[in-house]
């Protein structure tokens, strides 16, 4: 992927777009890469960077979501396990299976989680990852090392899916890039263009490029919205008094050492004291604990997690793990905002399902709710819909058994397994310059090369970008990547041709990004970030 080649697209073509897909998130990319594979001239356009929002802050699973078998909401369940096998099987590089258990520290929890999880694996069908088993007291200490004993009876072993959400965006973007989607970040939607007059319906946008303020006016035969928790913003540019769909519910993790909770196995616990429920899942070396549901008003670019939610997510963490882990233990913290859809009043957002809602307004699509899971199978039915309405040649979907940017069953080293079949040249790269293989930092585990992979092959734009969701050195340790910042910030000027005073900017940014991922100095970041 290149930015510049990806402008030089948008200069020079002559004709109508056959779909503007707005919204560089899970969604929008999936959409992109289904419309390209059936032949339509696509473009993409991010106000921001690739998964910036709600699709890198995820809890790093693919599931069906055990929660919903108690509201009986089967199809989502059975929808969702039928994609998590999709995701696996076309991304084996980036998602995996992944083991939990259930705990059961009264007389007959076992039994009841036992019966409900023996349900989620038989409506997986084919796609079941593996056989759920109850485990006496002892067994389930072995799989959680780490977990307290006290009045335990016993527990539930099931199977579920786990990810990296961000560097799966950035596979799903560089597929949709391979198959001839354009795709350009850091360039915003200001409005929407009208086939005539007002009331008329879209077929096109206006646009901002934000690094160089040239603006665009690009015609479309469809445009589809796929901004997730920002999609009412964009629906209003069509119909100013469009009502609300969007119900967004703050989502906060906490990442500790993996001492708390060596193994690898998961600890899940059905049901918190806001009636969600809760994991602590090893993830890159990493153990993370979420998640929250708290109900926000508006939709914000940057969500900080609330002092308390970190509370909740530390208190309840040391009810269940031997070693209670403080505040000081924390090593990242981030919170991500859910688009739920709404469901009248009365309703906490706890209670919403992640189901999605799809429709046209004024030749508008629009497509929010949903999950990482479902990624794709909303992208389908975003496809199909807008394809029937600019009146386009039928294509049927070709994104159920394709297999995405990097998929390769060989198991690369860990330092680059995220790449996949992109590691040797990664490799290559590092071998080049001294510089380019040293590590970025001693806690990180990644080297200069994939600095400047970033910048030559995924689109990274900032220290952000990079620290961020090229790699997720930002989530495994805050501190650690506070302090790798000018060592990236020159890498990346070195690669992008920026000056000195661009490096200074950019490491002061990321400082007062970053400073909001530690939990003992949240509060005083988020002044500063919004002050700056």
């Amino acid at each position: 992927m290149n930015r510049d080649e990806a402008l030089a697209r948008l200069r020079d073509r002559r004709t109508p777009w056959d779909m503007i897909v707005v919204g560089g998130g899970a969604t929008g990319l999936g959409i992109a890469l289904d419309a390209a594979t059936r032949g339509y001239a696509t473009l993409l356009l991010e106000r921001d960077d690739f998964a910036q929002a709600t699709s890198s802050r995820s809890t790093k699973l693919l599931h069906g979501g055990v929660r919903y078998l108690r509201q009986g909401n089967l199809k989502l369940v059975m929808g969702a396990l039928r994609e998590r096998g999709r995701v696996l099987a076309n991304a084996p590089h980036l998602a995996s299976e992944q083991p939990f258990v259930i705990p059961a520290y009264r007389r007959g929890e076992s039994l009841y989680y036992g019966f409900g999880l023996g349900v989620y694996e038989r409506l997986a069908g084919r796609a079941s990852l593996g056989r759920s088993r109850r485990l006496d007291a002892a067994a389930t200490c072995r799989e959680l090392p780490g977990l307290r004993s006290e009045k335990l009876r016993g527990g539930v072993l099931y199977h579920d899916g786990q990810f990296d959400d961000a560097r799966l965006a950035v596979s799903l973007a560089a597929s949709a890039w391979d198959h001839g989607t354009t795709l350009i970040n850091y360039c915003q939607v200001t409005g929407l263009l009208r086939a005539g007059g007002a009331g008329t319906p879209v077929a096109g946008v206006m646009a901002r490029d934000r690094e160089t303020g040239v603006e665009y006016e690009i015609p479309a035969r469809v445009v589809i919205n796929a901004t997730g928790v920002f999609c009412d913003s964009i629906r209003r540019m069509a119909a100013p008094d469009a009502a609300a769909w969007v119900a967004p519910s703050q989502g906060a993790h906490i990442v500790l050492d993996r001492r708390f909770l060596p193994g690898r196995t998961a600890l899940m616990v059905p049901k918190t004291d806001d009636g969600r429920v809760l994991f602590a899942i090893p993830w890159q070396d990493r153990l993370l604990i979420g998640t929250t549901d708290v109900p926000v008003e508006d939709a914000e670019a940057e969500p900080r997690a609330l002092p308390q939610e970190i509370d909740f997510l530390l208190e309840h963490a040391g009810r269940y793990l031997r070693e209670a882990p403080r505040l000081q233990d924390v090593l990242s913290v981030f919170a991500g905002l859910r688009p739920l859809v709404r469901a009248g009043s009365g309703h906490g957002t706890s209670a919403l399902a992640r189901d999605h809602l799809l429709r046209e307004e004024s030749g508008l699509v629009s497509i929010t709710g949903g999950k990482w899971t479902t990624y794709r199978e909303m992208a389908e039915q975003a496809v199909d819909l807008a394809a029937r309405m600019a009146q386009l040649p039928g294509h049927p979907c070709r994104t159920a058994d394709l297999p995405l940017h990097g998929a390769t069953a060989d198991k690369q080293p860990i330092p680059l397994r995220a790449y996949g079949s992109d590691a040797a040249a990664v490799r290559a790269l590092a071998q080049t310059r001294p510089d380019w293989a040293a590590p970025l930092h001693a806690r990180l585990p990644y080297i200069g090369a994939e600095v400047v992979w970033a910048a030559q092959k995924e689109m990274a734009r900032s220290v952000q970008d990079v620290l961020a969701r090229r790699t997720r050195a930002l989530l495994l340790d805050a501190r650690a990547s506070i302090e790798a910042a000018p060592r990236v910030a020159a890498l990346l000027a070195a690669a992008l041709g920026r000056d000195a005073a661009w490096q200074a900017q950019q490491v002061a940014a990321f400082a007062a990004f970053a400073l909001g991922h530690l939990p003992c100095e949240a509060a005083a970041a988020d002044d500063a970030f919004k002050a700056g």
